[in-house]
């Protein structure tokens, strides 16, 4: 079977739109499907693209459920999906111990900073402030740490001439949208190297 992929997300949902266009037409083409897309928040934009491309939805809400409920909540969605990998894709929560547990080695998450440098959130705010030429994206594994799982891939951007937040949140985001399919592509083509059934792998 063809590798099935969950994507949780919190917001806006833009990476999570990168990786489906790619699954549809892109360099993920053939490489896997798109089980869910999971929210921890209700009522988010990310929500309604996922609807409009086509997209199963699942919303929780974790301020209402609590933390005990919403990773059972998150593992029973993650569970009806089949997801072999779950991909956080602006995903504003730590994931468990108990859900990494369960799903290690199998969770891929795109940080807006060299996670050597910089951990947690607001990684393009950092950048700004300490008035980088450079920053880089990091794709890595998730563990029990915050951002402290093995990288996968890197890739820098060019922050000389930003001189507002809003551009180098553009450039970053650019860049996001073309490594985190890429480097998924690579991460199922070396751990999924051959479907069953005759499924075409992604290096066909």
């Amino acid at each position: 079977m063809i590798p099935r992929i969950a994507i949780l997300i919190s917001g806006r949902g833009s990476n999570m739109v990168a990786l489906a266009e790619s699954v549809c037409s892109g360099v993920l083409a053939g490489c896997c499907e798109i089980a869910a897309v999971i929210s921890s928040r209700p009522g988010v934009p990310g929500l309604a693209k996922a609807q409009e491309l086509g997209l199963p939805i699942v919303a929780l809400d974790a301020r209402a459920l609590g933390k005990e409920a919403y990773d059972a909540a998150l593992l029973l969605a993650l569970e009806q999906a089949r997801a072999d990998v779950v991909v956080l894709a602006g995903y504003l929560r730590i994931v468990s111990p108990r859900v990494v547990a369960k799903y290690r080695g199998r969770i891929l998450n795109i940080h807006p900073a060299d996670t050597k440098l910089h951990q947690g959130l607001h990684g393009y705010e950092w950048a700004f402030a300490n008035e980088l030429a450079a920053t880089k994206i990091t794709v890595h594994l998730v563990d029990e740490g915050l951002d402290t799982g093995p990288v996968l891939a890197q890739r820098e951007v060019d922050l000389r001439g930003t001189g507002i937040l809003e551009e180098v949140e553009r450039r970053g985001l650019a860049v996001e949208h073309r490594l985190y399919p890429e480097a998924l592509k690579t991460f199922l083509t070396t751990n999924y190297p051959n479907f069953a059934n005759g499924t075409p792998s992604c290096e066909s």
